[in-house]
């Protein structure tokens, strides 16, 4: 038996061509990030004029506050793939024990307490300082001029402003300000502006301009100006004023001038294995980068058979592996010592693998590591009924029985979910890029979402929400640590093979991330899926593992699944005991890609068309 054979019908074509391609979650960033290329610019100075808009055009899903993992490799050196790590530590100040006196059982899901030294903005500029060629003030013009004069605002930013918009007016009036403009939620396609961005982004350029006659010294000029100038300063003033949070009390944030001073982001090596020949390259264990590592690992030592996402046993089979996966990112990850030459070992996937029986698993089951300690987390429990879930219902139920409102039935379909607290479920932006010289770049930015903390009104963004990743109780390698990287869920992807990359992936999602890009993975390398065919084909994802976000439920044998799997396929999984929670047709994942073949020079990419927002572009 083969793989199923993908449906000849794809939402619209792989491209093709042999100059550069770019594909990201909303269509200006990748136009943006394609006139750079043709323009002249590299795959880098696209990626990074691309990212910048994409703050401005789903500021819902990321922000300048925020933070962001890349992978990439260079013409120059196309065997070493390098990690662009632009993930901000705890604040000095931000202890268990504050939290705790606080009145806090987890680190709050909105508000300044769950925000993680800002890491997006000084990432981006090393990865243009280094990789780039362009001059500063042409790459930011793009974000700038969106900001100044306005861009076409999507719905989905609209609802979220909606959904906040009471806590918007009684508790973050700069937030009012600054996205309800006349006193209302603005409409879809309306044009929206953020002139205080437009301002921040000016000074920025202002600052490089001005620092001497070398190209990298007025790049670094502006990461100063970030890091320890009037940005810093504006920061930390506006954090010392209590404001609501996701739990709905109110508290002052810890993070001061020299918490942001003190960061710098970072290149370092990726961690690597090899899957059916292919290299596959992702983040340190201080992100979940290597969690799909493992799931090649374990799913390796099975037949082609078994890694089919159209079958029954493959999905199965796909989900167990996860399970087994996650479970090992929960007790292990963390910034710190994670040995992950064990948990990459072929010899330790041989016995994870054998505990994959024909039944669905409902237990969380992280290995036995030989001088480490497993961390459990607090399992708080959340059944998702799949007949609710299917209507569309708001009723969950936690822990035996017990009623509660709940997030919409998309929270587990790995939507961006907002409740009116702030809070939010998963999901964040993607853009990736190829040159026609060979460089090729995968980045995923996220946090400092406008719903996530207030807005600075004399900078235009907010904090991100990223410390709600780490635990307050001890014992965890992501237990809230100053000075320690939260444990990250963006986790691009890049895929070489002999010693060239041959493709750069990723997703929005949350902990959904590395799970949809498995299945894109598995679809092309060993089913021989085009691009555009693996992020159309049908996706799922479990549930049954605590989630990285608050407050953190989990779902045991969980099991969310797009309806176009089939009735015969889900009823199969119902048989195995899969909790299965229907999604609809179209609703899981939000992938794009790009590829390159070295042999032919051929470039394709291609992007999801879930929610008719993202986009690729390419000749």
């Amino acid at each position: 038996m083969t793989f199923t054979t993908p449906t000849t019908f794809t939402t619209r074509p792989t491209l093709q061509g042999t100059f550069g391609m770019s594909a990201s979650t909303h269509w200006i960033a990748t136009a943006t990030a394609q006139a750079v290329l043709e323009r002249g610019g590299n795959a880098f100075d696209a990626a990074v004029a691309g990212g910048f808009v994409l703050q401005v055009v789903e500021p819902h899903l990321n922000g300048p506050g925020g933070d962001l993992t890349g992978v990439f490799a260079t013409a120059a050196e196309p065997s070493v793939p390098l990690v662009l790590m632009g993930q901000g530590p705890a604040p000095l100040a931000a202890t268990v024990a504050h939290y705790r006196n606080e009145g806090l059982e987890l680190v709050p899901g909105s508000g300044a307490l769950a925000a993680a030294v800002p890491g997006a903005v000084d990432a981006w500029l090393l990865l243009l300082r280094d990789y780039g060629t362009w001059e500063l003030d042409a790459v930011l013009a793009f974000a700038l001029g969106y900001a100044r004069a306005g861009h076409p605002i999507l719905g989905r930013v609209c609802d979220t402003i909606a959904t906040v918009s009471e806590l918007f007016t009684e508790h973050w009036p700069t937030s009012a300000a600054q996205w309800m403009p006349n006193g209302r939620v603005p409409l879809a396609g309306e044009l929206v502006t953020n002139e205080p961005w437009a301002r921040t982004l000016s000074r920025l350029i202002e600052t490089a301009q001005a620092a001497g006659p070398r190209r990298e010294d007025r790049i670094d000029a502006a990461r100063e100006q970030w890091r320890d100038g009037f940005v810093a300063t504006a920061i930390a003033e506006f954090n010392q004023t209590p404001h609501r949070h996701s739990t709905g009390t109110d508290h002052a944030g810890v993070m001061t001038a020299a918490d942001i001073a003190a960061f710098q982001a970072s290149v370092e090596p990726a961690t690597t294995v090899t899957f059916r020949g292919h290299t596959i390259a992702k983040t340190g264990a201080w992100g979940q980068g290597p969690v799909l590592l493992q799931m090649l690992t374990i799913l390796e030592g099975f037949d082609d058979d078994h890694l089919d996402p159209s079958t029954a046993l493959g999905v199965h089979t796909i989900i167990e592996a996860e399970k087994l996966a996650l479970a090992d990112r929960d007790a292990y990850y963390g910034d710190g010592d994670v040995p992950l030459d064990v948990l990459l070992s072929s010899s330790y996937a041989t016995v994870r693998r054998a505990l994959i029986t024909d039944q669905a698993s409902h237990e969380w089951r992280p290995g036995v590591l030989a001088g480490h300690t497993s961390f459990t987390p607090p399992m708080r429990t959340e059944y998702l009924p799949p007949a609710l879930v299917h209507l569309g219902g708001d009723v969950t139920f936690a822990g035996v029985g017990e009623p509660t409102v709940a997030a919409p039935a998309a929270a587990s379909a790995g939507e961006a979910i907002t409740m009116p607290t702030g809070e939010m479920r998963g999901d964040t932006c993607h853009i990736d890029v190829v040159d026609q010289w060979g460089n090729m770049v995968s980045v995923t930015p996220s946090g400092g979402w406008l719903q996530s903390s207030p807005t600075m009104s004399e900078l235009g963004f907010c904090l991100g929400s990223r410390l709600q990743m780490t635990w307050l109780e001890s014992g965890s390698p992501s237990t809230l640590t100053p000075g320690k990287r939260p444990r990250t869920t963006l986790t691009p992807t890049l895929v070489l093979k002999d010693g060239v990359p041959v493709a750069a992936l990723g997703s929005p999602g949350g902990d959904q991330q590395d799970q949809w890009q498995l299945l894109y993975l598995l679809r092309t390398i060993v089913g021989g899926y085009t691009p555009q065919q693996a992020i159309d084909a049908p996706a799922f994802h479990t549930t049954s593992f605590p989630g990285s976000f608050w407050p953190r439920t989990w779902t045991p044998g969980g099991a969310v699944v797009e309806d176009r799997l089939g009735e015969a396929v889900i009823a199969n999984l119902e048989q195995h005991g899969h909790l299965i929670t229907r999604a609809g047709d179209w609703s899981l994942g939000r992938l794009s890609s790009v590829t390159s073949d070295p042999e032919t020079g051929l470039l394709q990419a291609a992007a999801n068309p879930r929610g008719a927002q993202g986009y690729a572009a390419g000749r």
